[in-house]
């Protein structure tokens, strides 16, 4: 059990935390939300002791193994493979007293160490670390690669890998989802949902959040605010909250210039005076509730170009790839105003080669590439952060696209993109990831592009700004084309999807649930089944005909095949419970807003209104209740689902 008492914190003298208490009971995965700057890496640091409180306690049971995800790896010689043992630390401790006792012929030792080590399972370590490997998107080839030879968001995969590796009961993770793709998100998700130990996540992800979070902490207004269940189901909580607080503010306003206007009335009165005084004290003495702010800093939009072109691009019999190697043959699409597409694939399948054609870069080694007269393409990747003026300002980078736009044009147009004052003219070189993400958006609407080519844009941005950034998406006139690991970013912003995959792009007809399916599918295909043979091809003697299992007999397999039938079976009425609580919830929430916006009316204040006030309480009262109740076995119905599907998954 994770406890923190009273707890108080700040950095920089700015206060983050104050006289904060909550308690995470042993094997809930919490997530950490919050906004920028409010102290979410700042509690991660505080656990792992790199920080102390002004006052107040953090408890963890004693031995408690923590482990956590670095943000950073500098470049080394290590294999990548060894790199990610090295998260075990018992491991290399047994291995280097092994190695010491073999050098001093000391077999008491030896037998000792070789009997921890048995404990230990060091036999299966190599094998658990390759898995990790896979499953964050490396080739088995990488795993003998050097650390040296992987780029920034690679190496940052390889710090996850080395924090899953380690045995542990607190598991802290600060942004996992940055730098992976979707399908490396998909599995780390039925990788932490198996996990047994503690997690607590920070995370910007909402479908990760989902899929994951059994609990939310908020950091707001320097408090911790824990909500019960996934992302969603705190969003629906802290609106009804906020609802109620702000009605709550509105009567305590109302209440407060009903005192104020008698003190004004009467503190001069001899008469009044005391009452008057007494009045003046309970004003003091009122906590005073806050309003509720909850409009996001950002608001933009991307200017479709004036003039549009019909197709805006296309490419007919294309072949792209680096140099001699073909990646990948028989392109053919176009893109029309309005297209609004998602690039779906595994890793490695030439998604971003696709884009670099699409771009007219060099990748698009054959065919025949058609532009619109008028087209206009706005590409962001996270490699164009680098070719940002770092010593240039928010300001800056814009007037030198426009030198004729005025001042103030220039400024209203960042303040969407909440740069202001100072901050607008201050150098990039001191921004966040985040902030320069936001630079290098605000520079590409700025263009009024009518083709926005987006290699997943939403790596640093907050929950916020990725929101402004989906909104901005569904009002864009123009044409869309998305690598994105956001979900909820895809759901939102793409009418189509093409899947990109075995040297080809084809229309996908799926949803995101159909592809996730279809990935679970290929990773048993790839540990399971042998490779399988190109159409036509004929197997080799003695080879596993094609979906067969090495060494597992038909019989096995018709067992196999058996048991994951039963266990779609078994959770079908699970799912389909679960969509109705679901369902009971979004009603229940709906009234719920619907009686508590009826609950700031005035007239219920007054004396004629006190019997259908007290009415309307107690039936606020009954739904929060029957919404708790519902809650409650959403939850135990979610988590046997999730269960179930970890079952089915592996």
């Amino acid at each position: 059990m994770l406890t923190i008492t009273d707890l108080s914190l700040q950095r920089g003298g700015v206060w983050l935390l104050d006289a904060v208490s909550v308690t995470i009971q042993p094997g809930q995965r919490v997530a950490i939300v919050g906004a920028n700057g409010a102290g979410k890496s700042s509690l991660f640091q505080l656990l792992l002791g790199q920080l102390a409180p002004e006052q107040g306690t953090v408890s963890l049971p004693g031995g408690c193994r923590i482990a956590h995800m670095a943000q950073e790896v500098a470049a080394s010689a290590r294999t990548a493979l060894d790199f990610v043992l090295d998260g075990d630390h018992d491991l290399r401790r047994m291995e280097r007293e092994l190695a010491d006792a073999e050098q001093r012929g000391d077999d008491h030792a030896q037998a000792r160490i070789h009997g921890e080590l048995d404990v230990h399972e060091a036999w299966s370590a190599p094998r658990r670390a390759e898995s990790l490997l896979r499953g964050l998107g490396f080739a088995d080839a990488d795993a003998l690669r050097p650390v040296s030879a992987f780029s920034g968001g690679w190496r940052i995969r390889l710090n996850l890998a080395q924090a899953l590796m380690r045995p542990s009961d607190l598991l802290l993770l600060d942004e996992p989802t940055n730098h992976l793709d979707l399908d490396a998100c998909l599995w780390l998700e039925n990788w932490l949902r198996r996990y047994a130990g503690t997690l607590l996540f920070i995370s910007h992800d909402r479908d990760f959040m989902d899929r994951v979070a059994t609990h939310v902490v908020h950091f707001d207004q320097r408090k911790l605010e824990v909500y019960t269940g996934n992302y969603s189901a705190f969003e629906g909580q802290r609106s009804e909250r906020l609802a109620q607080q702000q009605a709550g503010f509105e009567r305590q306003q109302a209440r407060i210039a009903e005192i104020q206007r008698f003190i004004d009335r009467f503190k001069a009165k001899a008469t009044k005076a005391r009452q008057a005084q007494s009045r003046v004290k309970a004003l003091e003495r009122m906590e005073k509730i806050a309003p509720a702010h909850v409009d996001s800093p950002f608001s933009f939009e991307f200017p479709v170009a004036d003039k549009v072109s019909n197709p805006l691009l296309s490419i007919r019999n294309g072949v792209a790839g680096y140099g001699e190697t073909t990646i990948l043959a028989g392109i053919n699409l176009s893109l029309l105003p309005g297209s609004r597409v998602g690039l779906l694939g595994p890793n490695g399948a030439g998604k971003s080669t696709l884009m670099d054609a699409l771009r007219g870069e060099s990748t698009l080694l054959a065919g025949e590439r058609t532009t619109g007269e008028h087209l206009a393409i706005g590409y962001f990747a996270q490699h164009q952060l680098e070719s940002l003026d770092l010593d240039a300002s928010p300001f800056l980078h814009l007037q030198r696209l426009s030198p004729r736009a005025s001042e103030q044009s220039i400024r209203n147009f960042l303040g969407g993109f909440d740069f202001h004052g100072d901050e607008a003219l201050s150098a990039i070189r001191s921004f966040s990831g985040g902030e320069k993400a936001r630079v290098a958006l605000a520079v590409i609407a700025w263009q009024k592009p009518n083709l926005l080519l987006l290699d997943e844009p939403t790596n640093h941005l907050d929950l916020e700004m990725r929101q402004a950034l989906t909104m901005a998406l569904q009002n864009f006139d123009g044409a869309i084309v998305v690598v994105s690991h956001d979900r909820h970013l895809l759901r939102n912003t793409v009418d189509e999807f093409w899947l990109v995959n075995d040297g080809r792009v084809s229309d996908y007809d799926g949803d995101l649930e159909d592809y996730e399916r279809w990935l679970a599918d290929r990773r048993k295909d790839e540990t399971e089944a042998p490779k399988r043979a190109p159409q036509g091809a004929q197997p080799t003697a003695g080879a596993a005909s094609a979906g067969e299992a090495v060494g597992e007999s038909a019989e096995d397999r018709k067992a196999r095949k058996r048991a994951e039938a039963a266990l779609r079976q078994k959770l079908s009425p699970y799912r389909k419970k679960q969509a109705t609580l679901e369902k009971s919830m979004e009603q229940l929430q709906q009234e719920l807003k619907t009686l508590e916006q009826s609950l700031s009316a005035p007239e219920l204040y007054q004396e004629s209104g006190k019997a259908l006030l007290k009415e309307r309480l107690g039936e606020q009262a009954q739904l929060k209740s029957r919404l708790e109740e519902v809650e409650a076995e959403w939850l135990e119905i979610s988590e046997t689902v999730e269960n179930l599907e970890a079952e089915l998954v592996a």
